[in-house]
């Protein structure tokens, strides 16, 4: 069983719900991303990054600064990417996972929510979580 970092951001606590059935998947706890680095990297098999789309289909500021320095030490360990979002049809999704592929990491799979996690969306969290513990 791989070690994975579930390592978020979330303002109204979608993505945190997420974070959580992701981590239950996985068997692991959720990391709030103020308290992971990219020092942390190497002590984890696989990872699930999550983000609700923010502004004009960005980011959270923060997030993004940690996420920017994980991505040169990912190397080939596989990442996955989730979060929620409200108005913009999720095209964050697109583009966060586009650019991720083309700096390199080895993008395991997306996963995204139009705002409040259902039942069926933790079910897909936490089958994301099982995946990348395999």
């Amino acid at each position: 069983m791989s070690r994975v970092a579930v390592v978020y951001w979330t303002m109204s606590g979608n993505t945190e719900a997420m974070a959580n059935a992701v981590a239950e998947g996985a068997g692991t706890e959720a990391i709030e991303v103020s308290d992971f680095s990219a020092s942390q990297v190497a002590d984890y098999d696989a990872f699930a990054f999550g983000c609700p789309a923010m502004g004009s289909e960005e980011l959270d500021p923060d997030f993004e600064a940690v996420w920017n320095d994980c991505v040169p030490v990912f190397g080939d360990k596989p990442v996955a990417l989730f979060g929620s979002y409200d108005w913009g049809g999720g095209e964050w999704m697109n583009i966060w996972s586009d650019a991720a592929r083309e700096a390199g990491v080895n993008v395991a799979d997306t996963l995204t929510q139009h705002l409040e996690v259902d039942d069926e969306g933790l079910v897909a969290c936490k089958a994301l979580g099982e995946k990348l513990a395999r």
